[in-house]
């Protein structure tokens, strides 16, 4: 046998080329910088963000100055790997670096395995933040005075956007009379598959429509299969979420769950989906479990299931849901529902098992944990893991693991 010297000393050599790309950081200042300086600390900083995202390999940072302000599109080609994503963060003190610009989307993630944070899109072309590639992260970004606060295209897949402020993405892209296609005012659009939606805030997503009134939803889903929409809070907002598909295409399998719905809007809406005699339908598959939603105004809805639904198209579970108006619609075989609480004017729905028509006594109008002696309490149905979307989703909105008999609502004792 050889030495173990000799057996390494005859190994080939691993090129450089396969070596893991150790990352480098390199630093932008759009108020001092300078795009002949080196780049690589904050004191050396570049003025362009369009020469740091130029050539970036795997492993590799970007940080900008808080304050700083740029002319979008910011277009990030490369990718980074799932050991070794591409980062964008921040550093210094003040508001968040801000990309704006009328001419195109604000930032542009074309690559995949991109960890984005820290930055603020506003006032853009059509959407914040453009999620073309896959494995991607927003995390802790803002976005406001779109048509879409973020949008996942329908080739962006397994991308995750949480803990982000999306407000006042209130503007429209189509509004014109008739053809019942108005569309616009998006705090997050979901056209790709698999994302995940999670712990943010979203607020003021609506705008005035020619056909509608008013439109816009806080979360829509339009094609997309199999995301996971948890744990934001939704305030003032047309509609929480809704759903649609081209014909011939799907929007199958998505989830919503321990998601904080509010509004002091005079209309709203928790949840809309369409059976297969809608133009947009069928929406098959969609899962919606342990959301609390009080909107008083008169014209509001709870959920409402409508063109030809049934239990193939919306599964209801353990929600709690207070409207000035009606509480929920079903049409067809009716949705599946059971384990919740529900206090309106009028339902047009068959209770499912252990759900009530009663006050579930919110502690407050902004605070929708159920309060003492609450029939909320005790009153949800016991689900696997499957139902939020995954063992990792199965926490209350606090943080709490569901145990014994949950409580109905996106708060557990």
């Amino acid at each position: 046998m050889l030495p173990v010297a000799v057996i390494v000393s005859l190994l080939p050599a691993v090129p450089a080329t396969a070596q893991a790309h150790a990352g480098a950081t390199y630093y932008v200042d759009s108020r001092s910088g300078d795009d002949a300086a080196a780049g690589t600390s904050a004191s050396t900083a570049w003025k362009s963000l369009d020469q740091a995202i130029s050539d970036l390999k795997p492993g590799d940072t970007v940080s900008v100055r808080r304050g700083s302000g740029f002319t979008g599109p910011v277009t990030l080609t490369s990718s980074g790997t799932k050991a070794q994503p591409i980062t964008i963060t921040t550093h210094g003190s003040g508001a968040k670096p801000k990309i704006s610009g009328s001419g195109d989307d604000c930032v542009v993630v074309k690559g995949d395995h991109w960890r984005i944070s820290g930055l603020w899109a506003s006032a853009c072309r059509w959407a914040g933040f453009r999620l073309d590639g896959d494995d991607n992260e927003l995390i802790g970004v803002q976005a406001d005075k779109n048509i879409a606060g973020a949008f996942v295209t329908p080739s962006g897949a397994r991308n995750t956007i949480r803990d982000s402020v999306f407000t006042d993405n209130n503007r429209m892209s189509v509004n014109d009379e008739g053809g019942d296609n108005d569309s616009g005012a998006f705090g997050v659009l979901l056209n790709g598959d698999d994302n995940v939606v999670t712990r943010n805030t979203i607020t003021g997503s609506f705008a005035k429509s020619k056909d509608y009134g008013t439109d816009g939803a806080a979360v829509e889903i339009f094609g997309g299969d199999r995301n996971r929409v948890t744990h934001n809070t939704s305030r003032n907002n047309e509609t929480f979420t809704e759903l649609g598909a081209k014909k011939g295409k799907t929007a199958t399998g998505n989830v919503f769950a321990f998601n904080v719905v509010t509004s002091s809007r005079k209309r709203g809406s928790f949840l809309i989906t369409r059976g297969p005699r809608h133009i947009v339908g069928p929406v098959k598959g969609t899962v919606a479990v342990h959301n609390s939603v009080y909107l008083p105004a008169r014209d509001t809805v709870g959920w409402s299931c409508h063109d030809g639904c049934a239990p193939s198209i919306l599964k209801l579970r353990n929600n709690v849901i207070v409207v000035g108006g009606e509480t929920g619609f079903e049409d067809g075989k009716g949705a599946d529902e059971g384990g919740s609480v529900y206090k309106g004017r009028r339902t047009r729905f068959k209770l499912g098992p252990k759900s009530v028509m009663a006050d579930p006594k919110f502690t407050s109008r902004t605070d929708l944990r159920p309060g003492a002696g609450s029939p909320a309490l005790g009153r949800g149905i016991v689900l696997p893991p499957s139902w939020y979307g995954g063992k990792a989703f199965a926490k209350d909105m606090k943080g709490k693991a569901l145990t014994g008999s949950p409580d109905a609502g996106a708060y557990q004792r």
